[in-house]
């Protein structure tokens, strides 16, 4: 590969006024951060991370400029690392690609080997990234749950969020293993979706955001799938039965959680934080695995959609506004 090789990228930077935005912009290989594995990138995706990346949000980005992107797929070009050769079809999520990293909205990454992820057979790039970060994070609060004892038989599970990229990968994989799963949801227009992807009931965000100031609520839910924090998480874990358990994975709805610790200390209630860029690659390798395998989701062709570098800064716009649905593929290059 030559320095002269460029490639497209998503590039955000501030202005001489201290204004920021992003546009695409051409980039060398040269200018790449160091790394024993360079993949040409086929299919990167949009997080909720990455939207506040195109902010310059000080808790993701460092410095600008900056490329977001913490999901990439695509086809190693140049490798030192023995297990990756070149052609191979492999995928990155998390880690400290795209936030602190330059990331996957671009032609081209480079990254160190231990982040790879070689691509499962029968996968596509548009799988992986169909998963992603979000699925991988789905992925993980239904493993906390099952760790917890919260089996189908214990009662349903509620999921806020449903139809975000967590949220709706969440409904579909425990429907897959058998919950009762209630999707919370401000959307009606997609409540047929969720329907399709195993949701039993659906409830408005009203539902699961009591206002009141009182310690415990009726136990409803034997687990629940949080992506959205503040009064929901509260709510939630005020309305969990005994002995359930509550993921915690997003903060969309605020960062304080108004609560006492009776939940916690009368019903035995866990509360679960869930973090996906820092998992360790043994955990990390067994949740890929479970998805790749066991598992395996075949029906989320209706939640993904595709827009260009071009098109990206309009889809952050609309995930910061709250009007996202699904999941958001990103294409480098047509």
């Amino acid at each position: 590969m030559t320095v002269e090789h460029r490639f497209p990228a998503l590039m955000v930077r501030r202005d001489d006024e201290g204004r920021v935005a992003s546009a695409v912009e051409e980039l060398g290989v040269a200018q790449l951060p160091p790394g024993e594995v360079l993949i040409r990138v086929e299919c990167s995706s949009l997080n909720f991370k990455d939207a506040l990346a195109c902010q310059a949000h000080p808790g993701v980005v460092s410095e600008l400029p900056h490329v977001p992107g913490i999901d990439c797929a695509g086809v190693v070009a140049e490798s030192s690392a023995p297990q990756y050769q070149p052609g191979d079809h492999v995928f990155v999520t998390g880690y400290e690609l795209g936030a602190p990293r330059w990331g996957g909205f671009a032609g081209y990454v480079r990254v160190p080997a231990e982040w790879v992820v070689l691509l499962p057979a029968g996968w596509t790039v548009e799988d992986a990234m169909t998963l992603g970060t979000a699925g991988f994070t789905a992925a993980q609060c239904v493993q906390a749950l099952q760790h917890q004892g919260v089996s189908p038989e214990r009662g349903p599970v509620v999921v806020t969020g449903a139809t975000g990229g967590v949220g709706s990968v969440a409904v579909a994989l425990l429907a897959k293993l058998g919950y009762q799963v209630a999707a919370v949801t401000g959307k009606p227009q997609h409540h047929a979706v969720l329907r399709e992807l195993g949701a039993r009931d659906i409830l408005s965000r009203e539902d699961v955001d009591d206002r009141t100031d009182q310690p415990l609520l009726k136990g409803r839910w034997a687990g629940a799938v949080d992506t959205v924090g503040g009064n929901v998480l509260g709510t939630l874990l005020r309305s969990t039965a005994y002995r359930g358990c509550v993921t915690a994975c997003g903060l969309v709805a605020g960062t304080d959680v108004p609560l006492t610790v009776y939940p916690l200390l009368l019903r035995g209630v866990t509360l679960a934080g869930i973090d996906s860029a820092k998992c360790p690659r043994e955990p990390r390798m067994a949740i890929w695995r479970l998805l790749a395998g066991e598992w395996r989701l075949d029906n989320l062709a209706p939640l993904r959609r595709e827009v260009t570098l071009g098109q990206t800064p309009a889809a952050v716009a609309e995930m910061l506004a709250g009007n996202a649905f699904g999941r958001t593929l990103v294409r480098p290059t047509p």
